[in-house]
């Protein structure tokens, strides 16, 4: 049975966007999402933290409504256990956020720190494939020939199978650990060639010059 991927909530508040793009705070963001609800203490163990820090981030988080008690989770009314509000995640309108001049600094901030992030995810994920403990690693691209209804029905396609391992791997197992997806579709960027890309290369180049 595929597990409908819940709403995405909109984020439209300068100060939501700022706490998501906090580092600490999107990573804690990112293991409630994938674990279910948890203790200030056992996210301080997976981020390497310590947990008074934990418990000030989460208060944070709290505050601009991204994370809530979940008292159903508790042993007892002592028991502080934390989840997330949006299970289906954010949705961030750069487009939007930055048309308003009461947005446009918090999404300038929200847009650099999502760069820096990108391109440190793929950083690491080649760094990765060099060590052999047993983990995934895979990065690809492939290009499609798609209409844009084609490339939205394949994109929830997507999303339908990713919620589905969601919410069947929710949970501390201490068997698994947090493993990241990220994907991106879009119509092929109009990446800039360089010169040094227009000529042939090296093999090329001497090849001519021989014959």
């Amino acid at each position: 049975m595929v597990s409908k991927r819940p709403a995405s909530t909109l984020v439209e508040d300068p100060r939501t966007l700022r706490a998501i793009a906090h580092p600490v705070r999107n990573r804690i963001l990112t293991e409630l999402a994938a674990t279910g609800p948890a203790r200030a203490a056992d996210l301080a163990q997976d981020l390497g933290i310590p947990a008074n820090q934990t418990s000030f981030h989460l208060r944070q988080l709290a505050k601009y409504g991204l994370v809530e008690e979940a008292p159903e989770a508790a042993r007892d009314r002592r028991d502080r256990v934390w989840k997330v509000v949006a299970e289906g995640g954010y949705l961030v309108n750069l487009r939007a956020l930055e048309a308003a001049p009461e947005t446009r600094a918090a999404s300038l901030v929200w847009r650099s720190h999502f760069e820096r992030w990108a391109h440190a995810v793929i950083s690491a994920a080649m760094r990765r494939t060099s060590v052999d403990d047993g983990a995934v690693v895979t990065i690809s691209d492939t290009a499609l020939r798609l209409t844009d209804e084609e490339a939205r029905a394949m994109v929830q396609e997507l999303n339908d199978v990713v919620s589905t391992w969601a919410a069947r791997t929710r949970g501390r197992d201490p068997q698994r650990r947090t493993y990241l997806l990220m994907y991106a579709a879009q119509p092929y960027p109009d990446l800039e060639i360089s010169r040094d890309e227009h000529g042939a290369d090296d093999g090329d180049a001497n090849d001519s010059l021989g014959s």
